[in-house]
Protein backbone atom coordinates (compact mmCIF):
# COMPACT_ATOMS: atom_id res chain seq x y z
CA UNK A 1 0.00 0.00 0.00
CA UNK A 2 1.69 3.37 -1.14
CA UNK A 3 1.65 6.31 1.04
CA UNK A 4 -0.72 8.14 -1.10
CA UNK A 5 -3.21 5.49 -0.21
CA UNK A 6 -2.39 5.77 3.32
CA UNK A 7 -3.12 9.48 3.41
CA UNK A 8 -6.33 8.91 1.61
CA UNK A 9 -7.68 6.83 4.25
CA UNK A 10 -6.69 8.89 7.06
CA UNK A 11 -8.59 12.02 5.36
CA UNK A 12 -11.62 9.85 4.57
CA UNK A 13 -11.70 8.71 8.22
CA UNK A 14 -11.73 12.52 9.42
CA UNK A 15 -14.36 13.34 6.46
CA UNK A 16 -16.68 10.31 8.70
CA UNK A 17 -16.28 11.91 11.80
CA UNK A 18 -16.81 15.11 10.47
CA UNK A 19 -19.92 13.26 8.85
CA UNK A 20 -21.32 12.03 12.07
CA UNK A 21 -21.54 15.74 13.52
CA UNK A 22 -24.29 16.01 11.03
CA UNK A 23 -25.57 12.57 11.05
CA UNK A 24 -26.15 12.94 15.23
CA UNK A 25 -29.17 15.31 14.98
CA UNK A 26 -31.67 13.08 13.51
CA UNK A 27 -30.57 10.42 15.67
CA UNK A 28 -30.33 12.08 19.28
CA UNK A 29 -33.78 13.38 18.48
CA UNK A 30 -34.78 9.37 18.75
CA UNK A 31 -32.95 8.32 21.16
CA UNK A 32 -30.86 9.12 24.33
CA UNK A 33 -26.90 9.81 23.76
CA UNK A 34 -25.88 6.66 25.48
CA UNK A 35 -28.17 4.51 23.75
CA UNK A 36 -27.32 6.30 20.60
CA UNK A 37 -23.34 5.83 21.18
CA UNK A 38 -24.34 1.74 22.18
CA UNK A 39 -26.29 0.93 19.36
CA UNK A 40 -23.71 2.38 16.63
CA UNK A 41 -20.94 0.25 17.87
CA UNK A 42 -23.33 -2.67 18.43
CA UNK A 43 -24.45 -2.60 15.19
CA UNK A 44 -20.80 -1.52 13.94
CA UNK A 45 -19.46 -4.58 15.06
CA UNK A 46 -21.85 -7.03 13.85
CA UNK A 47 -21.50 -5.60 10.66
CA UNK A 48 -18.16 -6.47 10.69
CA UNK A 49 -18.14 -9.90 12.18
CA UNK A 50 -20.54 -10.71 8.94
CA UNK A 51 -18.27 -9.15 7.09
CA UNK A 52 -14.98 -11.43 8.61
CA UNK A 53 -16.64 -14.52 8.38
CA UNK A 54 -17.01 -13.97 4.47
CA UNK A 55 -13.78 -13.35 4.40
CA UNK A 56 -13.19 -16.34 6.67
CA UNK A 57 -11.39 -14.31 9.20
CA UNK A 58 -9.27 -16.13 11.66
CA UNK A 59 -11.33 -14.36 14.63
CA UNK A 60 -11.19 -16.81 17.69
CA UNK A 61 -7.83 -17.83 17.32
CA UNK A 62 -6.99 -13.95 17.47
CA UNK A 63 -9.00 -13.47 20.38
CA UNK A 64 -7.09 -16.19 22.09
CA UNK A 65 -4.11 -14.32 21.54
CA UNK A 66 -4.75 -11.00 21.99
CA UNK A 67 -8.01 -10.71 23.92
CA UNK A 68 -6.49 -8.41 26.60
CA UNK A 69 -5.05 -5.67 23.60
CA UNK A 70 -8.58 -5.65 22.51
CA UNK A 71 -10.15 -4.98 25.17
CA UNK A 72 -7.74 -2.01 26.32
CA UNK A 73 -8.04 -0.46 22.98
CA UNK A 74 -11.64 -1.01 22.93
CA UNK A 75 -12.07 0.59 26.73
CA UNK A 76 -9.71 3.44 25.85
CA UNK A 77 -10.61 4.33 22.04
CA UNK A 78 -14.25 3.83 22.01
CA UNK A 79 -16.12 3.36 25.76
CA UNK A 80 -13.77 5.86 27.64
CA UNK A 81 -13.14 8.55 24.47
CA UNK A 82 -17.23 8.49 24.28
CA UNK A 83 -18.70 8.46 27.76
CA UNK A 84 -16.41 11.24 28.59
CA UNK A 85 -17.25 13.30 24.98
CA UNK A 86 -21.07 12.50 25.96
CA UNK A 87 -21.00 13.49 29.74
CA UNK A 88 -18.43 16.85 28.74
CA UNK A 89 -21.06 18.67 26.37
CA UNK A 90 -23.50 17.97 29.10
CA UNK A 91 -22.02 20.76 31.47
CA UNK A 92 -20.04 22.54 28.37
CA UNK A 93 -20.98 24.30 25.45
CA UNK A 94 -20.04 22.50 21.92
CA UNK A 95 -17.37 25.79 21.05
CA UNK A 96 -15.43 24.55 24.55
CA UNK A 97 -15.00 21.08 23.30
CA UNK A 98 -13.94 22.10 19.79
CA UNK A 99 -11.76 23.84 20.91
CA UNK A 100 -10.17 21.19 23.13
CA UNK A 101 -10.42 18.53 21.15
CA UNK A 102 -8.22 20.88 18.58
CA UNK A 103 -5.42 20.04 21.05
CA UNK A 104 -5.80 16.44 20.38
CA UNK A 105 -3.03 16.02 17.50
CA UNK A 106 -0.39 18.14 20.00
CA UNK A 107 -0.95 16.15 22.80
CA UNK A 108 -0.64 13.01 20.49
CA UNK A 109 2.41 14.24 19.15
CA UNK A 110 4.23 14.96 22.26
CA UNK A 111 2.68 11.76 23.76
CA UNK A 112 4.58 9.72 20.37
CA UNK A 113 7.71 11.36 21.20
CA UNK A 114 7.61 10.76 24.98
CA UNK A 115 6.66 7.37 24.74
CA UNK A 116 6.81 5.98 21.65
CA UNK A 117 10.59 7.80 20.83
CA UNK A 118 8.71 8.81 17.49
CA UNK A 119 10.95 12.16 16.19
CA UNK A 120 9.28 15.30 15.43
CA UNK A 121 10.72 17.22 12.39
CA UNK A 122 10.75 20.39 12.19
CA UNK A 123 8.40 20.41 9.13
CA UNK A 124 5.78 18.84 11.80
CA UNK A 125 5.88 21.48 14.37
CA UNK A 126 5.20 23.95 11.39
CA UNK A 127 2.91 22.29 10.40
CA UNK A 128 0.88 21.69 13.99
CA UNK A 129 0.39 25.52 14.44
CA UNK A 130 -0.75 26.08 11.43
CA UNK A 131 -3.62 23.74 11.46
CA UNK A 132 -4.12 24.51 15.02
CA UNK A 133 -4.77 28.25 13.93
CA UNK A 134 -7.18 26.96 11.28
CA UNK A 135 -9.35 24.87 13.69
CA UNK A 136 -9.60 28.23 15.71
CA UNK A 137 -10.41 30.17 12.80
CA UNK A 138 -13.53 27.84 11.76
CA UNK A 139 -14.68 27.08 15.54
CA UNK A 140 -14.33 31.26 16.48
CA UNK A 141 -16.00 31.71 13.10
CA UNK A 142 -13.03 34.42 12.54
CA UNK A 143 -14.12 36.36 15.74
CA UNK A 144 -11.50 35.55 18.27
CA UNK A 145 -13.00 37.16 21.09
CA UNK A 146 -15.06 34.15 20.93
CA UNK A 147 -12.60 32.46 22.17
CA UNK A 148 -11.05 34.54 24.67
CA UNK A 149 -15.07 35.35 26.10
CA UNK A 150 -15.60 31.33 26.70
CA UNK A 151 -16.66 30.45 29.97
CA UNK A 152 -14.85 27.14 31.41
CA UNK A 153 -17.41 24.48 33.62
CA UNK A 154 -16.28 21.03 34.82
CA UNK A 155 -17.05 19.72 31.53
CA UNK A 156 -14.13 21.05 30.13
CA UNK A 157 -12.34 18.82 32.59
CA UNK A 158 -13.65 16.01 31.05
CA UNK A 159 -13.22 17.44 27.64
CA UNK A 160 -9.46 17.14 28.61
CA UNK A 161 -9.91 13.46 29.55
CA UNK A 162 -11.70 12.14 26.35
CA UNK A 163 -9.27 14.47 24.39
CA UNK A 164 -6.36 12.56 26.60
CA UNK A 165 -8.29 9.35 25.97
CA UNK A 166 -8.08 9.94 22.67
CA UNK A 167 -4.67 10.78 21.90
CA UNK A 168 -3.50 7.56 24.49
CA UNK A 169 -5.65 5.13 22.42
CA UNK A 170 -3.40 6.87 19.21
CA UNK A 171 -0.06 5.68 21.03
CA UNK A 172 -1.79 2.61 22.29
CA UNK A 173 -2.64 1.80 18.70
CA UNK A 174 0.40 2.26 17.26
CA UNK A 175 1.91 0.34 20.07
CA UNK A 176 0.01 -2.54 20.72
CA UNK A 177 -2.25 -3.16 17.81
CA UNK A 178 -1.37 -6.98 16.84
CA UNK A 179 0.33 -8.05 13.69
CA UNK A 180 -2.09 -9.46 10.71
CA UNK A 181 -5.34 -8.38 9.41
CA UNK A 182 -6.32 -5.07 10.50
CA UNK A 183 -10.07 -5.73 9.47
CA UNK A 184 -10.63 -8.56 12.28
CA UNK A 185 -8.08 -6.69 15.06
CA UNK A 186 -10.49 -3.43 14.46
CA UNK A 187 -13.50 -5.55 14.68
CA UNK A 188 -12.17 -7.12 18.16
CA UNK A 189 -11.92 -3.65 19.11
CA UNK A 190 -15.25 -2.72 17.82
CA UNK A 191 -17.03 -5.24 19.94
CA UNK A 192 -15.06 -4.77 23.20
CA UNK A 193 -16.26 -1.22 23.15
CA UNK A 194 -19.35 -1.67 22.00
CA UNK A 195 -20.54 -4.15 24.81
CA UNK A 196 -18.85 -1.78 27.62
CA UNK A 197 -20.83 0.84 26.26
CA UNK A 198 -24.13 -1.37 26.43
CA UNK A 199 -23.27 -2.10 29.84
CA UNK A 200 -23.07 1.39 30.74
CA UNK A 201 -26.24 2.35 29.06
CA UNK A 202 -28.24 -0.72 30.46
CA UNK A 203 -26.87 0.45 34.07
CA UNK A 204 -28.68 4.17 32.93
CA UNK A 205 -31.78 5.68 33.78
CA UNK A 206 -32.34 6.13 30.02
CA UNK A 207 -34.59 3.71 27.37
CA UNK A 208 -34.07 2.93 24.00
CA UNK A 209 -36.52 4.08 21.47
CA UNK A 210 -37.29 3.26 17.87
CA UNK A 211 -35.44 4.79 15.48
CA UNK A 212 -37.57 6.88 12.76
CA UNK A 213 -37.02 6.72 9.12
CA UNK A 214 -34.66 9.91 9.21
CA UNK A 215 -32.55 8.32 12.40
CA UNK A 216 -32.24 5.32 10.47
CA UNK A 217 -30.63 6.29 7.73
CA UNK A 218 -28.34 8.58 9.43
CA UNK A 219 -27.40 5.30 11.82
CA UNK A 220 -26.77 3.28 8.89
CA UNK A 221 -24.29 5.64 7.70
CA UNK A 222 -22.94 6.57 10.95
CA UNK A 223 -22.33 2.97 11.44
CA UNK A 224 -20.75 1.77 7.66
CA UNK A 225 -18.87 4.73 7.51
CA UNK A 226 -18.32 6.97 10.93
CA UNK A 227 -17.43 3.94 12.62
CA UNK A 228 -16.58 0.81 10.67
CA UNK A 229 -14.51 2.09 8.00
CA UNK A 230 -13.33 4.99 10.25
CA UNK A 231 -12.03 2.83 13.08
CA UNK A 232 -10.56 0.39 9.93
CA UNK A 233 -8.53 3.30 8.08
CA UNK A 234 -7.50 5.15 10.89
CA UNK A 235 -5.80 1.97 12.38
CA UNK A 236 -4.34 1.27 8.95
CA UNK A 237 -3.05 4.86 9.19
CA UNK A 238 -1.40 4.88 12.64
CA UNK A 239 0.64 1.74 11.35
CA UNK A 240 1.75 3.06 8.86
CA UNK A 241 2.39 6.74 9.50
CA UNK A 242 3.15 6.57 13.23
CA UNK A 243 0.40 8.28 15.64
CA UNK A 244 2.25 12.17 15.15
CA UNK A 245 1.70 11.92 11.58
CA UNK A 246 -1.66 10.71 11.73
CA UNK A 247 -3.37 13.20 14.64
CA UNK A 248 -2.45 16.12 12.41
CA UNK A 249 -5.51 14.89 9.88
CA UNK A 250 -7.70 15.02 12.89
CA UNK A 251 -7.50 18.77 12.26
CA UNK A 252 -9.65 17.63 8.68
CA UNK A 253 -12.57 16.85 11.37
CA UNK A 254 -14.22 20.52 11.44
CA UNK A 255 -13.49 21.64 8.20
CA UNK A 256 -15.68 18.61 6.92
CA UNK A 257 -18.49 19.16 9.42
CA UNK A 258 -18.12 22.55 7.92
CA UNK A 259 -18.40 21.40 3.94
CA UNK A 260 -20.93 19.34 4.83
CA UNK A 261 -23.24 21.56 6.45
CA UNK A 262 -22.64 24.22 3.67
CA UNK A 263 -23.79 21.30 0.86
CA UNK A 264 -26.60 20.89 3.27
CA UNK A 265 -27.92 24.93 3.48
CA UNK A 266 -25.38 25.91 6.56
CA UNK A 267 -22.57 28.66 4.59
CA UNK A 268 -19.90 29.15 5.96
CA UNK A 269 -18.52 32.08 6.43
CA UNK A 270 -15.27 33.82 4.30
CA UNK A 271 -13.36 33.60 7.95
CA UNK A 272 -14.38 29.95 7.94
CA UNK A 273 -13.10 28.78 4.83
CA UNK A 274 -9.80 30.84 5.46
CA UNK A 275 -9.80 28.70 8.14
CA UNK A 276 -10.29 25.81 6.60
CA UNK A 277 -7.37 26.38 4.06
CA UNK A 278 -5.48 27.67 7.02
CA UNK A 279 -6.04 23.86 8.22
CA UNK A 280 -5.75 21.99 5.07
CA UNK A 281 -1.96 23.84 4.41
CA UNK A 282 -0.94 22.32 7.81
CA UNK A 283 -2.41 19.03 6.85
CA UNK A 284 -0.07 19.43 3.77
CA UNK A 285 3.02 20.44 5.50
CA UNK A 286 2.59 17.20 7.42
CA UNK A 287 2.57 14.95 4.54
CA UNK A 288 5.24 16.90 2.08
CA UNK A 289 8.81 14.47 1.37
CA UNK A 290 11.40 14.31 3.75
CA UNK A 291 14.58 15.15 1.98
CA UNK A 292 16.99 12.94 2.42
CA UNK A 293 20.67 14.02 3.04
Amino acid sequence: MGITTVYLLVTTSAFFWGANFVLAGPILTDLPPLWAAAIRFLLGAALMFIIAGLRREKMFSLLRRHAAVYLMLGTVGITAFNLLFFYALQSTSANSAALIMATNPLLTALLAAAFLGEKLTGRHMLALPVALLGVLVVISHGDMSVLASLSFTHGDLLMVAATLSWAFYNILTRRYMPQGSAFANTSWIVAAGAFLLLAVALGSDSHVHALGVKASLAMVVMVIGGTVLAYLFWGIGIARLGAARAAIFLNLIPVFAMLIGAALGTLPSAAQMVGGLLVLGGVTISMLPQRRT
